[in-house]
């Protein structure tokens, strides 16, 4: 029986900006983004939902037809299940079926909202995360 050796190695590149021809993405392409505490008082009396559709980019929150919410995190989707993200207040992943647990957020009770939109969000949240993740931190934790 012969049982293979698997080695991975990583490699280092420090490239400077004249050294290279547009393969860096610039600093401000990062796939998730935090809004802080400080950020949301600068925006007194908006509720979660504009907070999340002004402040983050691709972001997209609607009314439905029973008026509810529905969220969209642009370029994050799957073909088998809903396309809501999953929203995690606390450590605790939450239903949000027709917005109604995201409205009950107090604005001035958040301590900071991150939306993770790359694969960290599936790496993190498992397969809940696939279409991204908002993650909302209370003052209270």
């Amino acid at each position: 029986m012969l049982v293979g050796c698997v080695s991975a190695c990583a490699l280092q590149h420090n490239a400077t900006r004249e050294s290279t021809t547009g393969a860096i993405a610039p600093a401000t392409a990062i796939p998730h983004s935090v809004l802080t505490e400080e950020d949301i008082q600068r925006v007194p009396g908006q509720p979660v939902e504009q907070l999340l559709s002004s402040r983050f980019t691709g972001v997209l929150v609607s009314r439905t037809s029973g008026g509810g919410l529905s969220l969209r995190i642009r370029g994050v989707g799957s073909f088998m299940s809903s396309n809501e993200p999953l929203v995690v207040v606390d450590d605790v992943p939450l239903d949000v079926a027709n917005g109604a647990t995201l409205r009950a957020i107090n604005p001035r009770d958040i301590g900071s909202i991150e939306v993770i939109k790359d694969p960290a969000g599936l790496a993190l949240y498992g397969v809940r995360g696939a279409n991204g993740v908002i993650v909302i931190r209370t003052k209270r934790r």
